[in-house]
């Protein structure tokens, strides 16, 4: 059987490559027979570097202020297109101001005190190297201040559109949240960044005066937009500066021959940290599925935890979900031990696998 095992980070506590390489490993101890193809994923999320520059480019490293202020190491990626003198850019906000560079875990204080100046950095760097196109990944980050940070690095908005009016700028991204009310980037992601109802509020009142800036000096509602609410409103800010939007999900598709490996598997594994009604917006494991489907593979789900009702799973295409927290015994057991664990949940429904699991159509 051939398997392609393709999932997303785990939060925190796993890359898409060490989720991958943990899969492969309780798999293959199982099925030593299957064919396996690891090909790591990312919306635009952590991991979005890191699984391109797997495939092509140069790896590029910038030292940064980090969310909350002290600095950490960044790192990117050039590529040269055509004839070399076009050079796309690949940077990652998660590296900048991602949750995993606070001091500990997220709290009200840390949700109002971190900032995305070091994305600011890294597109300054960039557009140093001569970049003529700059993608930016979006998610995982731990700040929700509508991009003020970057934007004040870059000289403020007005100033920051002179000095990226000759670059392409692409905000890669699948959560298609708004930046203001009930579905924007406060009220929806504030509390996973440790903010209390009362922080809410004042992050949303903080991403409804930069909707306003947005809006004087660009002449246009991005706030809006699909996206916008990406990475605590980063996705406005970019749109304020003349970003267009793309999925990070088919941008990797593209870019790492997914549609490829995809024609060749009887079974695509995806995963991630939380399977849940967000995983099917437009996420890496329901594009992944969809595709699989039209490939004729089945796709099934390992996550650290699934909150996913099963006939939502199974109309985003996902046949069958498993969690590590249920197999492990509990939350805390597979945070701490996420690899082993996710490693030994692999091995466990391999066991159990059998042909008739597999959808082969097309094949």
């Amino acid at each position: 059987m051939r398997v392609v095992i393709a999932p997303d980070s785990f939060g925190g506590t796993l890359s898409s490559a060490q989720a991958a390489r943990a899969i492969a490993e309780g798999w293959s101890a199982a099925r030593p027979a299957d064919e396996l193809a690891l090909a790591p994923q990312s919306d635009g999320g952590p991991g979005f570097v890191s699984v391109l520059a797997a495939q092509f480019g140069s790896r590029k490293t910038t030292f940064v202020q980090g969310p909350l202020g002290a600095a950490t190491k960044a790192r990117w990626l050039i590529d040269a297109v055509g004839d070399s003198e076009h050079l796309v850019a690949y940077l990652e906000c998660a590296q900048a101001c991602g949750l995993h560079l606070l001091d500990g875990p997220p709290t009200p204080e840390t949700a109002l005190a971190a900032h995305s100046r070091g994305v600011g950095q890294l597109i300054v760097d960039a557009v140093d190297y001569g970049a003529t196109t700059i993608v930016v990944g979006l998610g995982g980050s731990s700040c929700t201040d509508a991009g003020a940070g970057m934007l004040a690095v870059l000289g403020g908005l007005a100033q920051a559109r002179g000095i990226l009016a000759g670059v392409g700028l692409i905000a890669a991204t699948d959560v298609e949240h708004p930046l203001l009310g009930p579905s924007g980037a406060a009220r929806v992601f504030g509390p996973q960044k440790g903010a209390d109802a009362a922080t809410v509020k004042l992050l949303e009142a903080r991403l409804s005066s930069a909707a306003a800036e947005f809006q004087r000096v660009v002449k246009r509602d991005v706030a809006s937009l699909p996206g916008a609410g990406a990475a605590g409103g980063l996705g406005a800010a970019l749109f304020a500066l003349g970003a267009s939007r793309r999925s990070g999900a088919e941008l990797i598709a593209e870019r790492t021959g997914q549609s490829a490996l995809l024609a060749r598997a009887d079974l695509v594994i995806t995963g991630e940290g939380r399977l849940d009604d967000q995983s099917v917006r437009g996420k890496v494991v329901s594009a992944l599925a969809k595709a699989a489907a039209r490939a004729g593979a089945r796709t099934i789900a390992l996550a650290g935890q699934v909150r996913l009702d099963p006939a939502q799973a199974r109309i985003a295409g996902i046949a069958d979900a498993y969690s590590m927290s249920e197999f492990a015994g509990s939350v805390d057991l597979a945070l701490t031990d996420a690899e082993n664990q996710l490693r030994k949940l692999a091995e466990h429904v391999a066991a159990n696998w059998t042909v008739a699991n597999t959808k082969t159509a097309n094949h």
